[in-house]
């Protein structure tokens, strides 16, 4: 086989499509492309701080691909990419951390289901990524990695957990990645970093093997820098999972000519986008100046001018539900000691800690992670009692509720979507927590609806700033037609000046 020169290929920015076209050009090799992300992952992560672990077996995984596409062509529909994954999703042949040194020595017997679906469509396990430790706060700081930096400004946070994969994916260290999301987790890290994330309807892409929070509202998603890329790795993460009964929900609802099919760039024209003004603006004056509040809005203003300019009707929505009553349907403090150890559990004698419990005690967390469970009950749950315990069930039923009423606004005022910002201020400086409290991620993760986060532009100070649009149960076909339909319009992504070649 020839070897084309490192550089015949512009590895910047690169899509699925145009590794695929190269490869079919001969201009670059799944080898080559693994080397130069590793240079670029070499050169550049001791500022960003993203990377965790580098895959030792990525390069021979490409040249077995490379020799499988001279014989027969594509294996599969991601042929070939290399993919950064965050490290709360199990592999089999590198460690699986959660970011915390407890269990830096974590060797899964076997890939998380959605990493196992990457693999058999032809994706190259790159590296796995940094974020906040045991997926437990917004900051993207753990034991094992430290303190992962904004792609845009290395003083500041990238939000968090999957903080990593975001920063990552926005610095051009990999094609693509994945995320996982319990509340925020793919979705404001991707708006901080100028990129693409994904939150799919629960039931859609199974949780096998990964590290759980809260398994009633943990997903996995896709973080990349185009909508297309995010169909379709999409495409090939979710599908029905024996092992996660959840997944019986979605087994047939993804469309028979997938979603790439779903790509029009006139994807708005027509469109009806609800403005949910109630998660707009500063909510604690504690949290950040009001002028950081207003420059979020001021970025969200504009995208919606310019959807209205793509041909959607825009519809102001003053309430969706109670905030009060959206956030009294938590129940992490229920379910992450349960989750967890049934995670442990399956990992049988290989686990590294017996409990949730054991790992707080420890004292091996970070101590800003450490500090979290602190005010908490999380350690004093009852796993056993929750299927009697009032307080959990009725969390439960009051997230019913919020996802009819949610679905109710939307039917009553004939949305396609809504439409808000994750989160209400920019990124904080480092070593300030990023503000839970200004966070918008509870209407997804409480309801089990879709979400998808785009990027809208820039405030004055270079911050990038996404939008969130939420959809209808099972409804991402017409998420990717709004999100691709506005990023073709917009074109609002750009690499980080610090990070190009």
């Amino acid at each position: 086989m020839t070897v084309p020169p490192a550089d015949s290929f512009p590895l910047m920015e690169a899509s699925i499509a145009g590794i695929h076209d190269a490869f079919s050009e001969g201009t670059v090799t799944a080898e080559t492309l693994v080397e130069r992300y590793l240079a670029r992952i070499d050169a550049h992560d001791e500022e960003l701080n993203a990377i965790l672990t580098v895959n030792d077996d990525a390069r021979e995984r490409a040249r077995r691909l490379d020799a499988a596409f001279a014989d027969e062509g594509f294996v599969g529909p991601l042929h070939g990419v290399p993919v950064i994954v965050k490290d709360n999703q199990d592999t089999h042949d590198m460690p699986t951390t959660a970011g915390s040194v407890a269990l830096a020595e974590s060797r899964p017997p076997r890939d998380a289901f959605v990493v196992e679906r990457l693999r058999e469509a032809g994706a190259i396990v790159l590296a796995k990524a940094n974020l906040q430790e045991l997926s437990f706060g917004v900051d993207t700081v753990s034991s094992l990695g430290g303190a992962t930096r904004n792609a845009y400004d290395l003083d500041r946070r990238p939000s968090g957990s999957s903080g990593g994969t975001a920063a990552a994916i926005a610095a051009n260290f990999g094609t693509v990645g994945t995320g996982s999301d319990t509340c925020s987790s793919v979705r404001s890290p991707p708006a901080f970093n100028d990129v693409i994330g994904v939150r799919p309807t629960m039931g859609l892409v199974s949780r096998t093997g990964i590290i759980p929070l809260t398994a009633t509202q943990d997903t996995a998603g896709p973080i990349t820098r185009t909508v297309e890329d995010a169909a379709r790795m999409l495409e090939a993460m979710a599908g029905y999972d024996p092992a996660d009964p959840i997944t019986a929900l979605g087994a047939e609802r993804v469309p028979d000519d997938g979603y790439m099919a779903h790509l029009d760039p006139d994807g708005l024209d027509g469109a009806r986008i609800g403005v949910a003004r109630q998660f707009f603006g500063l909510r604690n004056e504690e949290s950040a100046p009001e002028s950081a509040a207003t420059a979020v809005t001021d970025v969200i203003e504009d995208a919606i001018a310019e959807m209205e300019a793509a041909g959607a009707t825009v519809v102001d929505v003053a309430e969706v539900v109670d905030q009060s009553f959206l956030e009294s349907a938590r129940t992490l403090e229920y379910e992450f000691a349960r989750d967890f150890d049934a995670y442990l559990d399956e990992l049988g004698d290989a686990a590294p800690v017996d409990s949730l419990a054991d790992l707080v005690a420890s004292d091996e967390l970070h101590p800003s992670v450490q500090a979290r469970f602190e005010p908490t009950s999380i350690l004093d749950a009852d796993p056993d009692g929750l299927d009697s315990n009032t307080g959990y069930l009725r969390r439960l039923r009051r997230r019913d509720r919020i996802k009819r009423t949610t679905l109710a606004r939307m039917a009553d005022d004939d949305l396609d979507a809504l439409l808000y910002p994750p989160s209400r201020v920019p990124p904080v400086e480092i070593p300030k927590n990023q503000p839970f409290k200004e966070m918008n991620c509870e209407l997804s993760a409480h309801t089990g609806l879709p979400a998808v986060v785009v990027p809208a532009g820039f405030t004055d100070r270079g911050f990038p700033v996404g939008f969130e649009l939420l959809g209808r149960e099972f409804g991402e076909p017409r998420l990717f037609e709004l999100a691709y339909g506005f990023e073709q319009a917009t074109d609002h992504r750009r690499p980080p000046a610090r990070f190009i070649e």
